[in-house]
């Protein structure tokens, strides 16, 4: 009879006797989300879509419609996500319109570390960008949606509504490719002490615990910045973009209010 191996042997990762094929499904298994209710399911895709509304530009729309965001956040199921929501909106809720603006812009369209166009994390401003933009674009059509053309795919606004509608497995993909940089975000509002940072933190915690992977290149990113090279996006040369660091006019986002949320029949799609 041979001999039992040691704890250390156990643990994940550290035991020969697993086969590389068998430590890999197991750790995926580990971050993978546990399966959902058909009722959690359309919580989350709530929180979602409310996600995706509050990061969008504040306009005179949305500045109009808080007492509708706060009331039905104030309706969720009790969730550290949901008490993220509701400390951003005690935030939101108390500025004036201009003050909301003025924060946003400086906040996301003039640094860098918190732009909400994901792909540039990954490939900065280089060809992979332009066909990172590209496949996300081919991804929505594929699954029968239209973004509308009024932002580019990767704007975390656009990501997000794409998670709610389409699902925690297909739908959320694209969120848990650009996990890194959404952990960069969130340290960027963090460090600036933005009350979005709750938006963000609200969002992580939706998703699988960041590895020691995620987090070291998160540091590099932040060290670093994203891969830089002097070309255009080919595949979306002629739409109106600017880098992130660039002020963006403020009818780039208009909010999708109607309707923000889904109804108690209506799941992701």
């Amino acid at each position: 009879m041979s001999p039992l191996p040691s704890p250390s042997a156990g643990r994940l990762g550290g035991s020969p006797s697993l086969p590389a094929i068998v430590r890999t499904r197991l750790r995926a298994a580990a971050r993978r989300p546990s399966r959902l209710t058909p009722e959690e399911i359309l919580d989350r895709a709530l929180v979602l879509r409310l996600l995706s509304l509050l990061l969008q530009y504040p306009d005179a729309e949305l500045a109009a419609a808080r007492p509708t965001v706060v009331a039905t956040v104030g309706a969720l199921p009790p969730s550290p996500a949901a008490g993220e929501l509701a400390a951003f909106l005690d935030w939101f809720t108390e500025q004036e319109p201009e003050a909301l603006e003025r924060h946003y812009v400086e906040m996301f369209d003039l640094r860098r570390k918190s732009s909400l166009y994901l792909t540039y994390y990954l490939h900065g401003d280089t060809r992979r960008r332009g066909m990172a933009l590209l496949t996300l674009a081919q991804r929505y059509r594929a699954a029968g949606w239209e973004t509308g053309g009024g932002e580019l795919p990767d704007h975390l606004p656009v990501v997000l509504e794409f998670a709610a509608l389409s699902g925690p497995g297909p739908g959320e993909a694209p969120l848990r490719q650009h996990r890194r940089g959404l952990e960069l975000i969130h340290h960027a509002l963090g460090d600036a002490d933005s009350p979005y940072r709750h938006l963000l933190a609200a969002l992580i915690g939706l998703m699988p615990p960041a590895t020691e992977a995620d987090l070291a290149a998160v540091a590099e990113l932040a060290a670093e910045g994203p891969p830089n090279e002097d070309v255009g996006l080919d595949p979306y040369a002629g739409d109106s973009f600017a880098p992130p660091g660039t002020f963006v006019p403020p009818e780039q986002a208009p909010p999708t209010l109607v309707p923000p949320f889904p109804s108690s029949t209506d799941g992701p799609r």
